[in-house]
């Protein structure tokens, strides 16, 4: 597995994020870790990275720095900076907390939902549907995650997003192993039209129940990996 490249992913260009050098490095790798370009366990070579992204050293250093943070890399001294491996107490956690905010925000965002919001759901909805239908599983997590962001945002709460994501980190990486399985991309859009169902009915208690059921079900897919795929996680 280690040096296996997915090529259906590459490395994003710097121009596609916006902020400082460094910011933007540290988006661009991050986003290759969390789609497995870089898989669990294999070393970032600060020097292939700087040439690949036409950079010197010192934004990727400090890129690399955010990502020990975040607990996306692990830094070895005198042995290089490793891509960490999953852990399952750290997906169950991040689940776990991720549960709890999307079951207050669909609760909120079903009783005071406008129509121009349910317009969005279901027109992020539709997408969904055609990206699965196509295989196309880059494209369906992407616009997996941009639903549950669509109801974050629709608190109105400007932080809730960005907590959320920050909780959500390593289950989000591992989906990456598990949503290719056949016919998981359909389970998931069967999950979600029932979330976004609750919601536009207006009926809260049912659109709790769904997104309860969603998460669970990740983590439960997720599980199994652990003994399919022991490379790639941490020792327990």
């Amino acid at each position: 597995m280690q040096g296996e490249k997915d090529t259906d992913h590459q490395l994003m260009p710097l121009d596609s994020f916006s902020g400082s050098l460094s910011t933007r490095v540290h988006l661009v790798l991050k986003d290759a870790i969390l789609s497995l370009f870089y898989k669990p366990g294999e070393i970032l070579r600060k020097t292939e990275i700087c040439e690949t992204l036409g950079v010197s050293r010192s934004p990727v250093t400090e890129a690399v720095a955010k990502l020990a943070a975040e607990g996306l890399v692990e830094v070895v001294p005198q042995a290089g900076t490793f891509v960490s491996r999953f852990s399952m107490d750290d997906i169950r956690e991040g689940a776990f907390l991720r549960e709890a905010l999307e079951v207050a925000a669909v609760e909120y965002v079903a009783l005071n939902i406008t129509d121009q919001q349910k317009v969005l759901l279901r027109r992020n909805l539709r997408m969904q549907e055609a990206l699965a239908e196509d295989g196309d599983v880059e494209g369906f997590l992407q616009m997996d995650a941009d639903m549950h962001n669509l109801i974050m945002s629709f608190t109105g709460f400007k932080r809730l997003a960005t907590l959320a994501d920050t909780t959500w980190t390593q289950v989000s990486r591992a989906r990456h192993l598990h949503m290719p399985t056949p016919g998981r991309m359909q389970s998931s859009v069967a999950e979600h039209a029932a979330i976004v169902a609750a919601i536009i009915d207006g009926d809260p208690e049912t659109a709790k129940q769904a997104i309860r059921n969603h998460v669970r079900q990740l983590v439960k897919y997720i599980e199994p990996l652990e003994t399919e795929r022991p490379e790639l996680f941490k020792p327990v």
